[in-house]
C-alpha cells in the first residue's frame, strides 16, 4: 500500500478490520442500490399504481424516524458486534425471503412494501451501531479518513448498483438480484464475526431499555459538544435538505429531462461527492480547521443554489448537481467526525441514534418547507431565498464551532473502589438514591467555587442524575450542600464509572476549596415513598396509630 499520510482519504484502510468492513460493505451496499432498483422495476410490473410505487420510498424511511433512537439505545445496552451481526443476518433473512416469494411466483405490492419495510428495520438498526464502532476501530487521527470513506462506499455504490442492476434485470430476473442482495449481506456478517473486537467489559448491571433512553436525552441536554454538534447538523440538513426535494423539479419541469437523463443528473452529483472525498478533503483538511471547511461548504452550496436557479442548459446543470455532492460530502464528513469526537465510547450508539433522528426529521421538514414554497412563490425564488438565509446563518456556524470538539477528550478516569460506609448496601435497581455533599468554603471564594459547580452539575447530569440541585445553609455560615438523585444505585456506579479524567479533574477543583477539617461528607439516602405508601393503604382499614418504618423499609439489604 502506498505511503498514506495523516489527510489522506485512504488512512483508515491501512486498518485491517476497517478494510474488511469497508470493503464488504461497498459490496453489499452495490447489490442493496440493485436490488432496490430491482424491487422497484417489479412493483411498477405488479401494479399501475403510482401511489404504491411513490410508498416504497416512504416505507424505507419510516423505520428510521420510528426506531432510529431505540436502536441507538440497544447499541448502548447490548454487545454491538453481536448487534451487528443479528441484523445483517435478519437483512439476509429479509432479501431471501423476497426471492424465495419471487420465485414461487407469490409477490404481491403489500408483500413487496413488507419487506422493503423489513430491510429498512434493518438499516434502521444499522446505522447508530456502524457509526459508534468505527471509533472502536480506527484511532482518532484516522477518523477523518474513516468519515470520508463511509460516505464514499455510499456513493460508489450508488453508482454502481442501479446500473448493475438495469444491465442484469433483463437477463436474469428481479429474483436473483433479490438473492444476490442476501448474499451480500451474509459477507458483512461474516467480516463481523472475524472482527477481534476489544472492549472492556463493565462489571455492573447494564442499564434497562427505558434508563438507556433517559439517559441519552439528559445527555444530549447537558453535553455542551454534542449540543453544537446536534445543532450544526440540524442547520445543514434544514438546506441540503432542498436539492433532495427541488433537484427533480428542476430537471423535469425547467429543464425537461428524460428519464435517463434524469438518472445522469443525480449521477453527476455522485460524481461531484466521490471527487470531493478523493481529491477536494484531503488537500482541504490539510490546510483548513474543520469549521472552516463546513463554511466554505456552506458558501459554496449557497452559489450552487443560485445556479440552480438561472442555469437551464442541460450539460452545464449536470457540473451544478456536482458541484451540489462536493458541497455535501465536504461538510457532512466534518460534521460526522465532529459528532464522533463529541461522544464517549458508553453512549455513542445514543448519540448516532440521536443525530440520524433528528437528520431524517430535518430533511423531511426541509423537504416540506421548499416544496411548498417552490409551489407557493416559484422554484427560482426558493432557490434564492434558500441561497440567501444560508450565508445569513454563517456567523451561527462560527458562533457554534465544531472546532470544539477536537479538544473533547473521553479518557476514563481510574476508577476506585467504593469507599463510603454504608449500613446496607443496596440492590442494584433499588431507587432513586439521593446523594448529598456539604462545602465549606470562604465566602471569599464563593463566586469561585459557583462557576466550578457550574461545571460539576454538567458533569453530574449528562453521566446519570436526573436532578441536581445547590442549597445554602440559613443556619450555618460558608456551608453549601449539593444534592442530586439518581434513578437506581446501579445508575449511580455506572455514573463513576463514566467520569472521564477531566471531569474528575473538575470535581476535585470544587473539592480544594474546601476549608474544613475534614473532607466534604458525602451521604446517600434510598427513596422509600412507594413502600412508605404501600405501608399506609395496608392500614386504612385498622386503627389509626403512629407509623414506625423498620429498618428493612428504609435499608433493604443487599
Amino acid at each position: 500500500m502506498p505511503h498514506l499520510t495523516k489527510s489522506s482519504t485512504w488512512a483508515a484502510l491501512r486498518n485491517p478490520a476497517f478494510r474488511n468492513l469497508w470493503l464488504t460493505s461497498l459490496l453489499s451496499g452495490t447489490c442493496v442500490a440493485a436490488h432496490d432498483t430491482a424491487a422497484t422495476w417489479l412493483m411498477n410490473r405488479l401494479t399501475a399504481s403510482p401511489l404504491l410505487i411513490s410508498l416504497m420510498s416512504t416505507v424505507a424511511a419510516l423505520p428510521f424516524l420510528l426506531l432510529t433512537l431505540p436502536a441507538g439505545a440497544v447499541a448502548d445496552v447490548l454487545d454491538r458486534k453481536k448487534l451487528l451481526c443479528v441484523m445483517n443476518f435478519w437483512l439476509a433473512v429479509s432479501a431471501a425471503g423476497l426471492a424465495i416469494l419471487g420465485f414461487l411466483h407469490l409477490l404481491n405490492p403489500p408483500l413487496i412494501l413488507a419487506a422493503v419495510f423489513s430491510i429498512g428495520i434493518g438499516f434502521a438498526f444499522n446505522a447508530p451501531v456502524w457509526g459508534a464502532i468505527v471509533p472502536e476501530i480506527v484511532p482518532d487521527e484516522d477518523l477523518p479518513s474513516a468519515a470520508t470513506l463511509s460516505g464514499l462506499q455510499l456513493n460508489i455504490s450508488g453508482l454502481l448498483g442501479p446500473s448493475l442492476g438495469g444491465l442484469i434485470l433483463p437477463l436474469v430476473g428481479p429474483n436473483i438480484v433479490f438473492a444476490a442482495n442476501a448474499l451480500g449481506f451474509l459477507v458483512v456478517l461474516l467480516a463481523v464475526l472475524n472482527w477481534k473486537r476489544q472492549q472492556i467489559a463493565s462489571k455492573l448491571p447494564l442499564e434497562n431499555f427505558f434508563e438507556s433512553l433517559a439517559t441519552a436525552v439528559r445527555y444530549a441536554s447537558h453535553a455542551p459538544g454534542i449540543e453544537v454538534v446536534l445543532f450544526r447538523n440540524a442547520l445543514f440538513t434544514l438546506f441540503i435538505g432542498l436539492i433532495p426535494a427541488l433537484l427533480p423539479v428542476v430537471g423535469l419541469k425547467e429543464l425537461h429531462l428524460s428519464p435517463s437523463n434524469l438518472g445522469f443528473l443525480y449521477t453527476s452529483m455522485g460524481a461531484g461527492a466521490i471527487a470531493a472525498a478523493v481529491v477536494v478533503l484531503p488537500w482541504a483538511r490539510a490546510r483548513c480547521p474543520s469549521n472552516m471547511l463546513t463554511i466554505f461548504a456552506n458558501v459554496l452550496l449557497s452559489g450552487a443554489f443560485i445556479l440552480m436557479a438561472f442555469v437551464r442548459q442541460p450539460q452545464l446543470f449536470f457540473g451544478v448537481a456536482a458541484l451540489a455532492g462536493i458541497c455535501w460530502t465536504v461538510a457532512a464528513s466534518e460534521l460526522w467526525v465532529a459528532g464522533q469526537r463529541a461522544m464517549p465510547a458508553w453512549a455513542r450508539g445514543r448519540m448516532n441514534a440521536t443525530i440520524i433522528m433528528i437528520g431524517q426529521g430535518v430533511i423531511a421538514l426541509g423537504g416540506v418547507v421548499w416544496g411548498s414554497s417552490a409551489v407557493t412563490f416559484g422554484t427560482t425564488p426558493t432557490l434564492l431565498a434558500a441561497a440567501l438565509l444560508l450565508l445569513v446563518t454563517i456567523p451561527l456556524d462560527m458562533r457554534w464551532s465544531i472546532n470544539i470538539t477536537s479538544a473533547l477528550n473521553f479518557d476514563p478516569a481510574p476508577v476506585t473502589s467504593f469507599s463510603h460506609k454504608l449500613m446496607h448496601t443496596p440492590r442494584p435497581h433499588d431507587g432513586p438514591i439521593s446523594i448529598t455533599i456539604e462545602y465549606e468554603v470562604d465566602r471569599s471564594r464563593g463566586r469561585e467555587l459557583m462557576n466550578i459547580l457550574r461545571q460539576v452539575r454538567l458533569i453530574h447530569l449528562r453521566n446519570g442524575a436526573y436532578s441536581w440541585q445547590l442549597h445554602e445553609d440559613l443556619g450555618r455560615s460558608n456551608i453549601f450542600r449539593v444534592e442530586l438523585a439518581v434513578p437506581s444505585w446501579n445508575e449511580y456506579l455506572l455514573a463513576q464509572e463514566r467520569l472521564t479524567k477531566n471531569e474528575q479533574e473538575i470535581i476535585r477543583m470544587a473539592e480544594n476549596l474546601y476549608v474544613g477539617s475534614v473532607p466534604p461528607e458525602t451521604r446517600f439516602f434510598l427513596g422509600v415513598n412507594r413502600e412508605l405508601h404501600t405501608h399506609r393503604h395496608s392500614k386504612e382499614t385498622k386503627t389509626a396509630k403512629s407509623i414506625e418504618p423498620t429498618p428493612e423499609l428504609l435499608a433493604p439489604e443487599g
